[in-house]
């Protein structure tokens, strides 16, 4: 094995000394944030769902394809289309056929992912090409596709639903993973699925939706002693109502599910406005859905278009990372962007992005069986230690815009967080559980069917709350990002407050006055721990942190219970671990650890999330040898080792196990629905995890220190823009291992600035 050491001694502080201007042949863009080189281009239509493309505006994504018979599809997705099963389903497909057929076979065909633009551009056809463009409008609950022609030609578009009767759950290879994930079984409460209800024709338009007509949260309350918080935190499912409204100018009625021209035009509009709420009877909800399109045709759709463009722009302009010097580096960055264009697409709805899937699930195979686009392995549950990937990298990119529903989740959940904490442990505070609903419980199969106690069951999970630690390392990052005192006030410190409430009060003291971590586990891979390394690691990061936030922020009592907590915790566990084969001190899971169930280095927490160790940080032989000795290698789907050789200077190893991550491409025709992995497809977490492990090659923060490129190899050239502490915008070129054309704003922060350079 290799051991790579990258040592402080190759730190040079700046004046930053510039290596003259960038030769053209470097290999990088000289457009900067624009994306279009990263676009993608087909040369034919599809067979399938498995062929199709991404688009979306955050809450409302679709995925489309074209067939050779002339049809264009896609599923329409929205982030709180959430069933009375707390199901993420898909509200529908709509097919849209053109005739002549613009699609068959022998004609030209050109279809493009327009990253810059936010679009999906189709151009087909000889003797009467069809000019077609499919978006979600970046500021509007609505999907628009516009076809135009040199001559006239007849469009359909038809609503397709698979829920149309109700349906109870039967344990088969498709509802057997439901059923695992949630334990509603027969002799408990039975699963039932609600069908979609479609209106009678009316003008020009196709109105359906779904109505969540009963609802599992009391039960889940129920089963799980919470029955008392059913006043303080009101079901979130009961008629949530979910649908949608298709129309457009020029066409009539086929049928309750079909509008088609009323005669051929050389242009073809369709208007797709959708909407969720939760409303005392359908009839409100349709009032409140008709309101939206009439607001939605008042827009002038040029306008609108232009100011479409406009948010994508600035979107690209945010942040940036081009990568050049070898076919690799190319598939990295055009990876890393095209992951950052799928989070842009279902990131800024009411709920947070699902790890498995986010809003991409197509018809698949699982377990030997055909499921719909509704299926999702491992269930509907939040889980935090795989969605945290899909947001660490929106921090450097400045993409706060897109980190508001993760917050807000947990924000929402508070109340019931602390009912729960109240409830089950008598004292103050909030936990979260790894694996949770969205309104803060864990599932009936992890608590447990007629579990007696509060103690989870699932061995996995019972005492997996440190999540709510790694949350707080995000929201301060965000803050020392931003310095936004109004998130800090509304968000950061609720959540910090509480969450080390929690900490404190927990556990009891040792005799030496030390908190005594047991029983507690380290992550999901060690059920058996006594005083954990995530834990410990985790306090030790944040709370000299919020101590050191503005005092007219925080309160006398909040920063002398934090001080007391930091004084109350024990050492990092550090010592010879008994089950390496490795003659020197390391970094242990815990101070005692058993039960081994997984495959997380839970020791690395010191390292990511919880920068205690790492490049210009004391003990950095220390971490480099827990890393090198690591009990598991993973390189694919949630597994952060890129992550962690990029926070410790290993550019090689960084290298290496980055461009692993982004070439795990999926089996879908477009290849960055990530492969399943643990997870489901596209399996979400494995560019999330590469996009932190890139953005920390190029730079990595502490306090008002800004170190560049450690861990950058020296044969890829790159150009970025990345956000710091501080309001800072870092902006340069690397070339053949020196920084070049760096530009930081303000200016006075350029001072500091530290560039790393490998020997």
């Amino acid at each position: 094995m290799k051991f790579q050491r990258v040592l402080p001694s190759w730190l040079i502080v700046c004046t930053v000394a510039m290596a003259g201007p960038a030769r053209a042949d470097d290999g990088l863009p000289a457009t900067g944030g624009s994306p279009d080189r990263y676009n993608v281009v087909w040369d034919s239509p599809s067979k399938d769902s498995r062929g199709s493309m991404p688009i979306g505006n955050g809450d409302i994504a679709l995925n489309a394809w074209a067939e050779s018979d002339g049809d264009l599809l896609f599923y329409i997705a929205k982030s709180d289309a959430v069933s009375e099963n707390s199901q993420l389903l898909k509200l529908g497909r709509v097919r849209v056929k053109f005739s002549p057929n613009p699609f068959a076979k022998g004609l030209p065909f050109k279809q493009e992912l327009r990253l810059g633009h936010g679009e999906i551009a189709i151009d087909a056809g000889n003797a009467s090409p069809i000019d077609i463009r499919l978006w979600v409008d970046a500021n509007r609950p609505v999907v628009e596709l516009d076809a135009s022609g040199p001559q006239p030609f007849e469009m359909q578009a038809s609503l397709e639903l698979w829920r149309n009767e109700q349906k109870p759950i039967t344990l088969d290879a498709t509802s057997k993973e439901i059923k695992d994930r949630f334990e509603f079984h027969d002799g408990h409460v039975p699963v039932v699925f609600d069908p979609d209800t479609v209106l009678p024709p009316h003008g020009n338009q196709v109105v359906w939706y779904h109505r969540d007509v009963h609802s599992i949260y009391p039960d889940v309350l129920k089963n799980q002693h919470l029955s008392p918080l059913l006043a303080k935190c009101p079901d979130p499912l009961e008629h949530r109502t979910f649908g949608a409204c298709m129309k457009g100018d020029g066409l009539i009625a086929a049928g309750d599910r079909s509008i088609r021209s009323a005669a051929p035009a050389k242009h073809q509009r369709l208007s797709i406005s959708v909407l969720t709420a939760q409303t005392d009877t359908p009839q409100e909800w349709v009032a409140q859905l008709q309101k939206l399109t009439a607001a939605t045709d008042a827009v002038d759709s040029d306008s609108a278009r232009k100011a479409h463009d406009r948010w994508w722009e600035a979107f690209w302009n945010r942040s940036w990372i081009n990568v050049a010097g070898s076919k690799a580096a190319e598939a990295v960055a055009q990876s890393y962007a095209i992951q950052r264009f799928m989070i842009a697409c279902c990131g800024r709805g009411n709920l947070p992005i699902k790890f498995n899937g986010a809003l991409f699930t197509v018809d698949e195979t699982h377990a030997g069986r055909k499921v719909n686009a509704d299926f999702r392995a491992w269930g509907s549950n939040y889980w935090f230690q795989n969605t945290r990937h899909l947001y660490w990298p929106a921090v450097m990119s400045g993409d706060w815009d897109i980190l508001a529903p993760w917050y807000k989740m947990y924000v929402d959940a508070l109340p019931m967080a602390t009912g729960k904490t109240w409830l089950y442990f008598h004292h103050a505070g909030a936990c979260f559980q790894e694996t949770m609903f969205f309104w803060g419980t864990a599932n009936n199969g992890d608590f447990g069917w007629d579990n007696p106690g509060t103690e989870v069951r699932n061995g996995y999970v019972r005492w997996y709350w440190s999540g709510g630690l790694e949350l707080t390392a995000m929201m301060l990052d965000e803050y020392d990002t931003t310095q936004d005192r109004g998130f800090a006030a509304k968000t950061l410190l609720p959540l910090a407050d509480a969450i080390t409430t929690f900490y404190d009060q927990h556990w009891p003291r040792d005799a030496h006055g030390k908190i005594h971590f047991e029983p507690a586990q380290s992550l999901e891979t060690w059920h058996e721990a006594v005083d954990p390394l995530p834990e410990i690691a985790g306090l030790r990061f944040l709370l000299p942190r919020l101590i050191g936030l503005p005092e007219d922020l925080t309160t006398a009592d909040e920063r002398a219970m934090w001080r007391k907590t930091l004084a109350d915790l024990p050492p990092i566990p550090i010592g010879r671990a008994a089950d390496l084969k490795f003659d020197k001190p390391v970094l242990l899971p815990a101070v005692k650890y058993a039960g081994r169930s997984n495959r997380e280095n839970t020791e690395e927490y010191a390292i990511f999330p919880y920068r205690l160790y790492g490049v210009g940080f004391s003990g950095l032989d220390l971490a480099i040898d827990t890393f090198h000795t690591r009990r598991f290698h993973g390189d694919v789907c949630w597994a952060w080792d890129a992550i962690t050789a990029a926070c410790l200077g290993l550019a090689d190893d960084a290298q290496n196990l980055v461009t692993r991550k982004f070439v795990d491409y999926g089996g879908q025709r477009f290849k960055w629905f990530w492969s399943g992995g643990n997870d489901w497809i596209p399996d979400m977490d494995d560019g999330g995890s590469g996009s932190t492990a890139l953005q920390r090659m190029l730079m990595q923060c502490n306090g008002r220190r800004i170190l560049l490129i450690p861990a950058w190899p020296a044969d890829w050239n790159a150009e970025f823009k990345l956000h710091a502490p501080y309001q800072t915008v870092v902006e340069a070129k690397v070339r053949n291992g020196h920084v070049v054309d760096l530009q930081v704003t303000p200016a006075e922060r350029k001072a500091d600035v530290v560039i790393a350079g490998s020997k």
